[in-house]
């Protein structure tokens, strides 16, 4: 019988809305293993999870069968949700609308990892929005300054 196979790497990144510093130490780690969880109950493996107070990065392998709509529709809402438990301090917490995902070839899982790993150090010196627009050139995504931020 035949079978249907895939391994379709994704490179997820969204912001909280208006990158307002809402994703703070006290619940990084905690919402970080929430978020995996969810790619986990979607059959979307979260390879690595992270991120910096106002954009998470998330590297996963996307299920056959799921689209990516569904998929952070799932990770948008549920940890939205879930934040929202964590005290009175976090009960406007939204995530942006839009979302970037983006395909990457097996033999680059170390690189992004890597990348994805050490993004606290990376923001040092390199805002969420000058990242972003590097990787969409970097991706080959063309867009409209216009529509990218909410």
């Amino acid at each position: 019988m035949p079978q249907s196979l895939s391994n379709i790497l994704l490179h997820i990144v969204f912001s909280t809305k208006n990158r307002t510093d809402l994703i703070l130490p006290a619940i990084e780690t905690e919402l970080y293993a929430y978020m995996a969880e969810i790619y986990r109950n979607e059959s979307c493996p979260a390879l690595i999870i992270n991120g910096t107070t106002n954009h998470v990065h998330s590297l996963c392998r996307l299920e056959r069968t799921v689209s990516v709509a569904h998929l952070l529709e799932q990770v948008k809402k549920g940890t939205s949700k879930w934040v929202k438990t964590k005290g009175s301090e976090f009960s406007d917490f939204t995530w942006q609308t839009g979302y970037g995902a983006f395909s990457i070839g097996a033999s680059n899982i170390q690189a992004l990892t890597a990348y994805i790993h050490n993004q606290k150090q990376h923001h040092q010196t390199l805002s969420f929005e000058d990242e972003y627009r590097v990787l969409l050139k970097k991706y080959d995504v063309t867009f409209d300054e216009r529509y990218v931020w909410d």
